[in-house]
This record gives structure tokens, sequence and C-alpha cells, in this order.
């Protein structure tokens, strides 16, 4: 396949190539499907960061003036646009991250419904109210420039997440897309251009991470709005510590459990179980990480992931029957097999092994693995940090309270599942696990945009995104109206005299 042509970042309306010779650096995006593969060269500099800054700045302020009515018809151009790209987007995602071909479609899909739900249900929790009883009202304003630092799993969706709820509300934005996805950031600029908004209103660097630091402790930002791990969330709120004013929206990571009880419907837990650790590869943040599993059913739930995890098709992401791909890089890739093999020294029992694969033409490959961990270790890296990959360690409970402690002491709480038929034991086990996702019967990820998403502890910090995107994006106002004439009950004694 050809590699894209190089644009450049998206500065004030127009692409602004880097000249020759005048970058701080080169971001070379390879395939990670067909790691001969280069799909784009892209230099970069950082003082585009000040000019994008800049441009958004002076374009902020005539953007919110505008009618609610007439930013909502951008995005529907926007969302008009989406869809007109969407096969260019989803094999470009495939291509660059090694995400499956139909899940890539997927995220495109999701996108474009973003648009949506953001100008229907986004926008209610953002109307202004007047308060029976009350002589006044409050409206919501927008904070201004936001910076968008993107992940790599899911390069244009919870970036997009971001992006329309911003706009919409009458924010402009600087869009940083992953160092490892910037080709799927360069075209999502293409498709931002082509819905014709106004020039300044979105703009996009590139670059690694210094880009990054600069322009998120950007003192003329007055937010960032992230997704990615909880180091770089850590990172963001170093470099913003001395900068009050700035909304900090961080999503940053899971290490998220599947509880399956004794009285769990089996089938359907070990089929949610193994699509949520193993789609993606493993590369979601709300991925299912380990499964949590009542002892009288532990063997039957063990024996029957780990069937599914042997006869799941892991291939190129571009054919139609493959399930999983690869990791989305080498780095990625030695990351979680170091982890998997940390694992196995400390004791974790290899069920079925998470190896690598090294197929014709080589790409990021590594096989679904399934563990037993028989003793919980404090401080292990493999018990408590996410792997970021497709595996799987089952852990084996005496019962509801000791499977809902156990859940709770990592130091993660984006997303957990609970297998029961019993609603009452759901509902006990809801009231007590610190998560800020809690499902029922269901995968671990999957998240839908018409409710919020959002993590406890290193997950997060209490700025949920998807339908609640609106509101982390803009902030309320009070406004008490008086009458024009004093009101002698109104009198305080002694004030007039």
């Amino acid at each position: 396949m050809e590699p894209m042509d190089y644009r450049g970042d998206y500065i004030n309306g127009r692409f602004v190539p880097v000249r020759d010779g005048a970058g701080d650096g080169v971001l070379t995006s390879i395939s990670a499907r067909d790691t001969e593969e280069i799909l784009l060269r892209t230099p970069y500099r950082l003082a585009h960061v000040e000019e994008a800054v800049l441009a958004a700045r002076e374009a902020q302020r005539e953007w919110a003036a505008r009618p609610l009515t007439e930013r909502m018809k951008f995005l529907k151009k926007l969302k008009a646009q989406l869809h007109n790209r969407q096969e260019d987007l989803a094999l470009t995602i495939s291509r660059e991250m090694g995400k499956a071909l139909w899940e890539a479609r997927g995220e495109v899909t999701a996108c474009i419904n973003k648009v949506d739900i953001t100008l229907h249900e986004g926008l209610e929790l953002v109307k202004t109210v007047h308060p029976e009883g009350v002589p006044g009202y409050y409206a919501f304003k927008p904070h201004g420039v936001l910076a968008v630092i993107g992940p790599f799993n899911f390069p244009v969706h919870l970036a997009n997440g971001h992006i329309v709820p911003a706009l919409v509300t009458g924010n402009t934005v600087v869009f940083k897309p992953s160092e490892v996805t910037p080709a799927v950031g360069q075209l999502y600029a293409e498709i931002l251009d082509e819905a014709d908004l106004p020039r300044g209103v979105f703009n996009l660097v590139q670059g690694d991470g210094t880009v990054g630091a600069a322009l998120a402790g950007h003192p003329g930002l007055h937010g960032v709005l992230f997704t990615g791990s909880y180091a770089v969330g850590r990172k963001i709120q170093d470099l913003c510590r001395d900068q009050p004013w700035k909304i900090l929206a961080l999503e940053m990571g899971g290490k998220n459990p599947a509880i399956v009880l004794d009285d769990a419907p089996m089938e359907k837990a070990v089929r949610d179980v193994a699509w949520g650790a193993y789609v993606t590869a493993g590369q979601r943040c709300s991925g299912t990480s380990w499964a949590i599993v009542h002892r009288k059913r532990v063997d039957e739930f063990t024996d029957r992931l780990a069937e599914r995890a042997r006869r799941l098709v892991v291939g190129d992401p571009l054919e139609p029957g493959t399930f999983m791909g690869p990791v989305a890089t080498k780095a990625a890739r030695k990351k979680f097999l170091d982890g998997v093999a940390s694992g196995e020294r400390e004791g974790a029992e290899v069920v079925v092994p998470a190896r690598q694969l090294d197929p014709d033409p080589p790409g990021w490959y590594v096989t679904p693995g399934v563990h037993r961990v028989h003793q919980v270790r404090e401080g292990s890296y493999y018990q408590s940090e996410e792997l970021f990959g497709p595996d799987v360690a089952v852990y084996s409970v005496r019962d509801l309270d000791e499977a809902v402690a156990l859940a709770n002491s990592v130091e993660y709480g984006l997303s957990c599942s609970v297998f029961t038929t019993d609603e009452k034991r759901f509902e006990w086990a809801w009231r007590r696990l610190e998560y800020g996702c809690i499902n029922h019967n269901a995968p671990t990820c999957g998240a839908s945009s018409k409710l919020p998403f959002g993590g406890l502890k290193k997950s997060g910090n209490h700025r949920p995104s998807a339908l609640f995107a609106t509101l982390y994006c803009t902030h309320p106002v009070a406004t008490l109206v008086g009458k024009t004439e004093v009101d002698p009950k109104s009198e305080s004694p002694g004030f007039d005299g």
C-alpha cells in the first residue's frame, strides 16, 4: 500500500508543513500489521504549539459568540464528512495501530454517532436552568481554549469524544494525536478541514512527548482533556500545578476485574470475559485484565476460557476472519510480554501461554494468554498494573465478600463486571465496588456514549467522559436578577440609618 502524503500540522485553517531543517524531530509511522510498511513520516516543530494556541485564542471569542444553532450546523457538517471518509479512516486505523478492520469500522461509526449524541443528550446537560422560587438562573459558558491529547488505541473515537463537545459548547481546540498514530491524526484533520470550520477553531500539532508537554503546560490554555496512561496523566497534573484556572479531564487506564459468582450464567461469563480481554489485542483501558471466580466454578471457568483463547483467530487485521490483530508497537509488545513473564516468575500458572508470533509479513503479534494466580502478592507488577495486552489472570475466592475485597485491592478503579443471576447480589456488590463503571452480566469494556465513562483512584480525576463530556467542557455561571426599584421589604435593619 502507498504511504500517505505528508500535509503538516493544521493551524489557523490550513496545513503548515515543517520545512526541511526547521523541525525538532520526525515521527515515523510503521504499520503494526506489516513492519516493512511506512504509512507516514511526520516532521514536527515545538514552535507550532505556540502558533496553534495563538490561533485558537484569537478564534475563540467569535466562535463562542455564534448562536448555538450555528455551531451545531458545523458539527453536522463534520458528521457528514466523517461518514464520507469512514472507510479511509477505518483502513488507516487498522493499518497503523493494528486494530481488526471490523473493529476499526465500529470505532468510526462511534465517531459519527457521537455528534448526534452530543447535540441531543449531551447538550441537555448544559441547558440554562431557572429554578422555581429563585429570582435568577444558571447557564453554562465555555472554558476557552482546550488541548486534546489523544491515545493510540482509539485514535479517532476518544479524541473526537472530547473535540465534538468542546466545539459545540463554544471552545476552540488544539489536538495532539498520539505519536503512535500520526497518520490517523492527519486524516482526521483533513476531515475537519473539509467541514469548513472557521479558521483557528480546530488546530492540530504532531509530535512526541516533548510536544505534548509543551502543549499541556501552555499558560494560554484553559484546560487539558487527556486519555492515556496514569504516568502521563500525573505529568500533566504536575505541568499544570501552578495553573489552577485549567480544567483537567484525565482518563488514565484501569486494571479491570470480572467477578464470576457461583450462580453466574457461565457461557455468557466466559464469552464476555474473553471478548473483554482480547478485543483490540487487550489494548483497551476498560479491557478485562483479571477474573475473580467462585471456587466452585473456577476450574470450569478456566477450562472454558482457555478453550476460547486457543481457538481465537489472530492475524492480519485487514482479513475478514480476524478477531485480534497485533499490538500497536514493538515497545508495547515487549512491555506486555515482560509483564506476563514477571507474573510467571512469581508463580502464575500458565494455562494458555501469551507468546510472541512472527508471521510473514512481520508485525507486532502475540497470542492471547490465560494464567491461574494461586497467591496474591503485594507489589506484584503483573497483579497490580495494566499490561495493555491480551491476557487474563484467574483468581479463586470463597464468596462475594472476598471477591469484592479483592477487586477493590488494586489502585485503579475504571471498570468492573459482576456475573450473577441474582439481582440483589449484584446490587450488594454495586454499592461496595470502587469503580466508575460497574456492569452486570456484561463485559468490562464496550461502553455506551449515552452513559458517563470514567473511573476512580488512579483511573481518573472525577471528570467522566462520553455523555458527560459537555459538563467538563463548560462551567456554570449563576445570575441573580434584581428589580429596578428598591423593595422596602428587603431592607436590612440599620442599613439606611
